[in-house]
């Protein structure tokens, strides 16, 4: 089990998660600010200037999860994580790459209002003489805030257990901690355990359109970026047939017939993932009542939506953009294709 404390710069997690460790049996302290230090020492200089935070590199929310797996699988018990996560897509890719090794998370959100933030941040001990990183460490602390409150309007709040430990010592906040995660007060994330392929696997995505013609997308979970309704074909499956029960399953809605395959795309191996056999087929066209009972966002999404080709480019990966813009011209032609990596083959 982890239990991630969240909160702004100035709430408190590291000193609270300190405490926290010895109230918990069998429990390890880890910072995944770690791994942010030791990737400026593995990338080249030119690849970190490209980002703002080390938060917006793939390859340090990938070793967030591969780190707190090897952790718990060579110590077991319980991990407790002081690290802010204020974008609502970073934490869905984290908690559900932990979720498909069946790690469970319960997430506490330190709060103390916003007043007792500035001043713990204005209050952080500076030298007399700061050098230009300390004042910029400042600045970024106070910079963080206005994210900081965005999620707590959208998100954070209906997602976390939180905590006001603006009147609280470190300890006193531990001890709230622990009793919420003992009691289940502090309940388990829901998010889909989805498990993370081992071999290449097969995929089957339903494009279902609306009365303008515009494809559906949706936003999951567990992993980063936008899809096709749809999801891997189990193990004595037919893949049209996955696609429908994916689409029942994610969406509410029922296909009558199997739907007409529209492409067949090969997906190359990327590590760490697999690659495999990417259908997409055509679940034809909703009218507005169909429509209108798609189902409200579960645990398995964030989001849904009816977008154009075009917007759909914004929104999509690369790669999966161009295996709909390829089963869109299928679908035009009544005939499909089979592509390699997004790319017809002839």
């Amino acid at each position: 089990m982890i239990v991630w404390i969240n909160g702004a710069f100035g709430a408190g997690k590291t000193t609270t998660a300190r405490e926290l460790i010895e109230l918990i049996p069998n429990s390890t302290l880890f910072d995944p600010e770690v791994i942010g230090g030791a990737l400026t020492h593995l990338l080249p200089p030119k690849h970190l200037t490209e980002v703002g935070d080390f938060q917006d590199l793939p390859i340090w929310r990938r070793l967030v999860i591969d780190t707190a797996a090897a952790l718990l699988a060579e110590l077991g018990g319980t991990l407790v994580v002081p690290m802010t996560l204020l974008r609502q897509e970073y934490r869905d890719e984290i908690f559900g790459g932990l979720a498909a090794r069946r790690i469970t998370v319960r997430h506490v959100l330190l709060a103390p209002a916003e007043t007792i933030l500035r001043e713990r941040i204005a209050g952080r001990e500076i030298p007399p003489e700061p050098s230009d990183g300390e004042i910029r460490v400042r600045q970024w602390s106070y910079d963080q805030i206005e994210p900081y409150r965005a999620a707590l309007a959208s998100w954070l709040t209906a997602d976390a257990y939180p905590v006001d430990n603006g009147g609280l010592t470190p300890y006193e906040t531990a001890v709230r901690i622990a009793e919420a995660v003992g009691s289940g007060t502090a309940p388990v994330c829901d998010i889909v355990q989805t498990p993370e392929p081992t071999a290449e696997t097969v995929a089957s995505g339903v494009l279902l359109f609306d009365e303008e013609d515009r494809v559906l997308l949706v936003d999951p979970t567990y992993k980063a970026g936008w899809e096709f309704p749809g999801g891997v074909v189990e193990r004595g499956e037919a893949p049209a047939r996955a696609g429908i029960r994916e689409v029942a399953e994610e969406t509410g809605i029922r296909l009558d017939d199997v739907p007409r395959l529209l492409v067949v795309d090969w997906e190359r191996p990327s590590p760490p993932g697999y690659g495999g056999l990417r259908l997409l087929f055509d679940g034809g066209r909703l009218d507005s009542t169909e429509a209108a009972r798609l189902m409200l966002p579960g645990p398995e999404l964030r989001d849904c939506r009816f977008v154009t080709e075009e917007e759909a480019a914004d929104l999509l990966p690369p790669v999966r953009y161009e295996r709909l813009r390829w089963a869109l011209r299928a679908r035009e032609r009544g005939a499909a294709l089979y592509l390699e990596a997004g790319v017809p083959t002839s």
